[in-house]
């Protein structure tokens, strides 16, 4: 029997619609929650992520504001704007796009932002909580992946599972969401020797390296959940790490690319917004 497909598109619609209620009850309040963005360079990809974000802003209602900053920006300018914005009471949400340009500290940038303001939750002090088991602000794709994997109705609890990517941005707050969960994690990467073998043993298979076809039928376990959280870019088609193909025919579960992961990073950055906006508006 084929997997069945979990809709990220229709989860994340859902997420926004809950937002959107969220929002419209504290402007009723007097309170207009604000989420500011800052970019650096002229990367395409993330031209069109921080786009996304901001049309999801709109339709939820939440304030949304863009820092611009060329690719020869300096790390001071960047630092000064962050302290502004931390300043503003008015800014409840604080995002650094990512990739920064090479002459900046990324980790230092984004520190510097107030964690209760750290929306993306890539803050050492939200890593650390997050560890700690508050989940408050973890970080959206991870978060995102959470609710994908419940929404098929398997209890995450004593699961196997084999995280494809060690990063702070989705690897680490992955793993710890799992572990929070009481599963059983394996973290991968590029050094990992025998890849196959480890994801072979997942219940729930996790991949988000961005090259196409990593993943085929020889890494799957029958009836795996698998969530494809790769992108690779190839011409005008976009791919994940999983040969959909195959695994689709081995998993219970399966997250399609495009519209799989996506969607639901930028409706958990939207709720994490609105969390961030009550906790500091005391609602």
């Amino acid at each position: 029997m084929p997997a069945k497909i979990i809709d990220g598109k229709k989860l994340s619609e859902e997420i926004l619609l809950d937002v959107k209620r969220q929002v419209a009850e504290l402007k009723a309040g007097g309170i207009m929650p604000c989420l500011a963005v800052l970019l650096a360079g002229s990367n395409a990809s993330s031209s069109l992520y921080v786009k996304k974000k901001q049309e999801s802003c709109d339709f939820c209602g939440i304030e949304s504001r863009l820092s611009l900053f060329n690719e020869g920006v300096s790390e001071k300018e960047m630092l000064e704007q962050i302290a502004k914005l931390n300043a503003d009471e008015n800014v409840h949400g604080i995002l650094v796009q990512l990739p920064l340009p090479k002459q900046i500290d990324a980790e230092k940038v984004i520190d510097s932002v107030l964690s209760e303001k750290d929306v993306d939750g890539f803050s050492a002090e939200n890593i650390g909580k997050l560890a700690l088991g508050n989940e408050e602000l973890a970080s959206c794709t991870p978060k995102g992946i959470i609710k994908l994997i419940e929404s098929t109705g398997v209890n995450i609890e004593g699961k196997n599972c084999c995280v494809v990517n060690h990063s702070v941005v989705v690897g680490k707050p992955m793993a710890l969401l799992l572990l929070n969960r009481n599963a059983t994690v394996t973290v991968c990467h590029k050094f990992t020797k025998n890849l196959n073998a480890e994801t072979k043993r997942a219940d729930i298979l996790i991949s988000a390296v961005g090259k196409k076809g990593l993943i085929g039928k020889e890494a799957i376990k029958k009836g795996a959940v698998v969530i494809d959280a790769g992108i690779f870019i190839d011409g005008e088609k976009t791919f994940g790490d999983v040969n959909f193909a195959e695994a689709k025919k081995i998993a219970s579960f399966i997250t399609p690319v495009p519209g799989g992961v996506g969607p639901m990073t930028v409706a958990c950055l939207m709720e994490n917004t609105v969390i961030a906006c009550k906790k500091q508006s005391g609602r």
